[in-house]
């Protein structure tokens, strides 16, 4: 921890980070519900000024990358009026989950998403620090979050601040979670990002009851649940005619961190999702493998992630061969993008190092730190 920087460079759309094919900007969707409108603007605004693709995050985000540097004020204007900005000074610190099938978390999450912007020492969390909300099924909470509530009944939940927690009713949940994020930025250390970063001493812990262990619920695959569709997104890069295709069938969608979208009603428009390139069935090579942006984008690697996924994927369907891991390929150390059930391969040479991976029957797998 002491060799960090206490600012941390998680970009937003204020401070966009710059990389070798531009700048990019990550629009923060907490809960990740958004209008299939929204998502019509923010792609037609990356196709006029950069990459004509948004990129899901593994936080439930969107990316939009090869921008001009500096940003154009018009480029800021229009995403401005998405209403994707509501708070200049917290954007990088909205960082909230939810699970993705749960909608009675809506209001709780609105509510808190209203507090956190209204508290003005809350602008100097870190862009890492994470929150997460979850109802009884445990949905996201296999995620690194910092902070967590998980609504057991609507009059029972347990507030979650690392491996500790306690009871706490959802009438209180939001003001509970906003003075543990309190207490981190008055007491953590420079060069914390994470509750984890924490001695299991701090006060951020106080009044927690140590190895508080959640119902944890494995990430989302691709699949029908119920009248619904969790659509996977292939390496996260969503296109122009995918949104139009959620926008046909959905007014509002809720982005996943597993490089999905919940589809309300998707279930009977699975052909229309299809040919849009969208992924509906759990065990494609699209449903388990994923990358980080890779060269020529990102300076820190000569290796083309990217076109390596790719090729991996149209080499085990042809073979039909049955993808078994969750593989995520990257190109250095720093291994962007991974999320927790990631297999990890760090910078392969070759297509069948990564179909190796993708298919490969052990359990054991490298895990990457984000």
């Amino acid at each position: 921890m002491s060799d960090r920087s206490p600012l941390d460079r998680c970009p937003g759309l204020l401070r966009p980070f710059v990389a070798d094919d531009g700048a990019l900007v990550r629009l923060r969707m907490p809960g990740g519900r958004v209008a299939t409108s929204v998502l019509h603007d923010v792609v037609e605004i990356a196709g006029a000024h950069g990459a004509p693709v948004m990129q899901l995050t593994s936080r439930g985000n969107l990316q939009v990358r090869a921008l001009p540097d500096p940003l154009p004020l018009q480029l800021i204007e229009a995403v401005e009026a998405t209403g994707l900005l509501p708070s200049a000074s917290h954007e990088r610190v909205r960082n909230i989950l939810a699970a993705p099938l749960a909608s009675d978390l809506d209001g709780l999450v609105a509510a808190f998403d209203q507090a956190l912007c209204a508290e003005p020492r809350l602008a100097h969390l870190p862009g890492r620090f994470l929150f997460a909300f979850s109802d009884a099924s445990g949905s996201v909470l296999s995620e690194r979050w910092d902070v967590a509530y998980q609504r057991e009944s609507p009059t029972s939940g347990t507030l979650l601040v690392g491996q500790s927690g306690r009871e706490v009713h959802p009438d209180d949940a939001v003001t509970a979670m906003i003075g543990v994020a309190l207490r981190f930025v008055e007491t953590a250390p420079d060069g914390a990002w994470n509750v984890r970063d924490l001695p299991v001493t701090s006060p951020v812990f106080d009044g927690h009851t140590p190895d508080l262990l959640p119902v944890v619920a494995p990430p989302l695959l691709p699949g029908v649940v119920g009248a619904d569709v969790v659509a996977g997104v292939p390496l996260g890069m969503l296109t122009a005619e995918q949104v139009a295709a959620l926008a046909s069938v959905a007014d509002e969608v809720v982005l996943t961190p597993w490089r999905s979208v919940v589809v309300p009603g998707g279930a009977a428009h699975l052909d229309m999702l299809l040919r849009a390139g969208l992924v509906t069935e759990p065990d494609g090579p699209w449903a388990r493998l994923s990358a980080c942006v890779g060269a020529p984008s990102c300076r820190r690697t000569a290796v083309p992630t990217l076109d390596l996924a790719r090729s991996a994927a149209e080499s085990v369907a042809s073979r039909r061969l049955t993808a078994t891991q969750d593989v995520h390929v990257v190109g250095c150390e720093r291994r962007c993008g991974t999320g927790v059930s990631d297999r990890v391969l760090v910078a392969p040479l070759t297509v069948d190092d990564v179909v190796s991976a993708l298919t490969s029957t052990t359990t054991a797998a490298i895990r990457g730190e984000q």
